[in-house]
């Protein structure tokens, strides 16, 4: 499996995440191309010169380099648990979880929405969740590699373990509360469902509240990855300003 874009390739190697992949393979040496050279070098990351043809057999979508990975779905990389005990006396943490969000392209939108407004942590459930690697980074910028990710196979336990942690729940919904009414500074959870059946019943259950975008479309939703970026936005913009 190969990873293409400039910037998927650029923030797995800045990562640390690169020295587990290799090698970079180099078919045009352009200015980018020769920066991204550079960088593998200083992380001890094999190159390798490659013709034109052969980069296209394995990497089609190629732009003259690809950094070769694992065939693994570039999702989780720490536990819920090891991140709830690494909690320890921080007053203020902010978890997005994901109930079936299986589009790659939507979830690497969220993953760069994340490392934009500083989500500590994005929860999904294990087997349901979006699986591709490659499009996961590409579409995401190269946040992946940066922003912590964990699985778990029972949301609704693991919304139960936030509680005992301190945390609000907050699920997203458009008949929801205005989400700028809502206090979002201290331990907070947020919920995004799919596009197609929203939140599962008992997850919403679970949820201190319900959530809403105030929006004057005539389309009845917003695209969940965008969606997502309100949510932080906004719990960003309290945490800075309160």
């Amino acid at each position: 499996m190969y990873l293409t874009g400039f910037h998927a390739i650029e923030e797995r190697i800045r990562s640390g995440k690169g020295q587990a992949c290799g090698p970079l393979l180099l078919a045009k040496a352009g200015p980018r191309a020769r920066e991204i050279v550079t960088l593998a070098i200083e992380n001890k990351i094999r190159v390798d010169r490659v013709g034109t043809f052969d980069l296209e057999r394995l990497a089609p979508d190629h732009r003259g380099i690809a950094l070769q990975i694992e065939e693994d779905d570039g999702s989780a990389d720490i536990s819920f648990e090891n991140f709830l005990a690494g909690l320890g006396e921080r007053r203020d943490a902010l978890v997005l979880i994901l109930d079936e969000i299986t589009d790659p392209h939507n979830y690497g939108a969220i993953l760069r929405n994340c490392d934009q407004f500083g989500a500590d942590l994005v929860l999904g459930r294990n087997r349901r969740s979006a699986k591709n690697a490659v499009i996961i980074s590409q579409t995401s910028a190269g946040a992946v590699s940066w922003v912590p990710q964990a699985e778990t196979p029972n949301l609704v336990r693991a919304v139960e373990d936030l509680k005992e942690a301190g945390f609000w729940i907050y699920g997203a919904d458009m008949e929801g509360e205005p989400v700028y009414a809502k206090d979002l500074t201290g331990r907070i959870a947020l919920v995004l469902g799919s596009e197609g059946s929203g939140i599962s019943r008992l997850l919403r259950e679970r949820c201190d509240g319900m959530l809403g975008i105030p929006s004057v479309g005539r389309i009845d939703s917003l695209n969940v990855s965008v969606a997502a970026g309100v949510f932080l936005y906004e719990a960003r913009r309290q945490r800075v300003t309160n």
